[in-house]
């Protein structure tokens, strides 16, 4: 992969509480059903897995793609 996924200590800690794995991750910022500006240069992709609807906020940088939390915005 040209931009290695690198993962923010809050994310992991997202991922975990809310059963999020890392491949819904990769899948939902690298094949999203939609897309969207955030704050501070940062980018919200959103994608449908099964019953759940995941958000993921990430930033690109020159090192890859850094990804800052992960939500499941179907609750």
């Amino acid at each position: 992969m040209s931009n290695p996924i690198r993962y923010d200590r809050h994310a992991r800690r997202r991922m975990r509480w809310r059963g999020i794995s890392e491949t819904e991750v990769e899948d939902t910022v690298l094949d999203p059903d939609r897309v969207e500006p955030s704050i501070r240069g940062r980018t919200n992709a959103y994608k449908q897995i099964g019953d759940r609807q995941i958000r993921v906020t990430f930033v690109e940088t020159e090192n890859g793609i850094l990804i800052i939390t992960v939500v499941d915005r179907s609750n």
